[in-house]
C-alpha cells in the first residue's frame, strides 16, 4: 500500500516551487492564485527571496503548503491509500484527500502561521532537538524542570524535540546531556511550537476552522494527535486544533500506517526530511519523493 506524507516547517529552501511553476499551466495558475489569497507576493519570496525572509513563520508555512499541493498536482499519486502530514503538513494532506480546497487550506495555514508568530512574539520561547535518549527519559526529565518545557515532536526513535520557555528549555538541555543525551541542540526558531505557549494561537485557529468548509475525505488521514486512521470530519477538526499545543507523534503515525499495510511512503513537498525519519522508524520501508 502507498502512503503520501507531507513535510512541515523546516523543509523550506530558496527557489522552492520554481520548477513546479514551470511544469504545467494549471499548476502555474494554482500557484499564482496564492498571491491573491494571501495578499502579498509569496511566490517571489519562494523563488528569489532571502533565507531570512523565507524562514519567517508567516511566510514559511504557506510556502511549504503551496509547494506540497502543487507537487500533488504534478506527481503521479494515484493509488495512494492513506495520507499523513508532519505538523503543518496535515493541512497539505487534507487537500490531497479532498477535505479542504486549496484556497481554504491556504487561508487556514496563513491564519495558523500568523497566530503562531504572534504567540511567539508574546513569550520568549524556543525548541531543542534531543538525540540519543529514550522518549520516556526525555519525558521524565522535562517533568522535573521548573517552567514550561514539554516533548513536542516524536520524530523517530532516539530523536525527540522539546519545546517551551527559553530558560526552561536550556535547563532541560543541560539535564538531558547529563543524563546521557548524545546531543541537545537548540533549534533556530523563535517560538515554542506544540506547547502550552501556543494556546492563544490555538483559539484563533479554532475560530478560523469553525468558518471553513470541510468536505468528505477520499482517503483516511493519520493525524498528529490520534496517530490512527480517520475520515470523520469532526474528529479531523478537533485534532487540527488540539495539535497546536500537543506533540507531533510522527513515530507512532508511521508505525500505525505500517501496521495497517503501508509499505511505500511518498514524500510530497520540499526536501527529504520525512524519508530519513521513516527509514529510522522502519529501515525496511520504501521511501521516495513525489517529484
Amino acid at each position: 500500500m502507498k502512503a503520501l506524507v507531507f513535510p512541515g516547517q523546516g523543509s523550506q529552501y530558496v527557489g522552492m516551487g520554481k520548477d513546479l511553476y514551470e511544469v504545467r499551466k494549471d499548476i502555474k495558475d494554482l500557484m499564482d492564485s496564492a498571491n491573491g489569497i494571501l495578499g502579498f507576493d509569496i511566490l517571489s519570496v519562494m523563488f528569489n527571496g532571502s533565507e531570512e525572509d523565507l524562514k519567517k513563520t508567516q511566510v514559511t508555512q504557506p510556502a511549504i503548503f503551496i509547494h506540497s499541493v502543487a507537487a500533488v498536482k504534478a506527481a503521479y499519486t494515484i493509488g495512494a491509500e492513506m495520507v499523513a502530514g508532519h505538523s503543518l503538513g496535515e493541512f497539505s494532506a487534507l487537500v490531497a484527500n479532498g477535505v479542504l480546497s486549496f484556497e481554504d487550506g491556504l487561508k487556514l495555514v496563513s491564519a495558523r502561521a500568523k497566530a503562531m508568530q504572534e504567540a511567539c512574539d508574546a513569550n520568549p520561547s524556543s525548541m531543542a532537538a534531543i538525540l540519543g535518549l529514550p522518549d520516556e527519559k526525555v519525558e521524565e526529565i522535562c517533568s522535573t524542570i521548573d517552567g514550561i518545557v514539554v516533548p513536542a515532536n516524536y520524530n523517530c526513535p532516539g530523536q525527540l524535540v522539546i519545546s517551551g520557555e527559553t530558560e526552561a528549555v536550556q535547563k532541560a538541555c543541560e539535564a538531558l546531556k547529563n543524563a546521557g543525551a548524545k546531543r541537545a541542540l537548540l533549534l533556530p526558531v523563535n517560538g515554542a511550537f506544540h506547547s502550552p505557549l501556543m494556546e492563544p494561537a490555538q483559539e484563533k485557529l479554532a475560530e478560523a476552522i469553525g468558518k471553513t468548509k470541510f468536505n468528505k475525505a477520499t482517503l483516511p488521514i493519520y493525524q498528529n494527535i490520534s496517530t490512527t486512521a480517520t475520515t470523520d470530519l469532526e474528529e479531523i477538526k478537533k485534532n487540527l486544533i488540539a495539535q497546536m499545543t500537543a506533540p507531533v507523534k510522527w513515530t507512532q503515525i508511521i508505525q500505525n500506517m505500517i501496521k495497517d499495510g503501508a509499505h511505500r511512503f511518498v514524500e510530497v513537498g520540499p526536501g527529504k526530511t520525512l524519508q530519513g525519519l521513516i527509514k529510522k522508524i522502519d529501515p525496511t520501508a520504501e521511501t521516495s519523493s513525489a517529484i
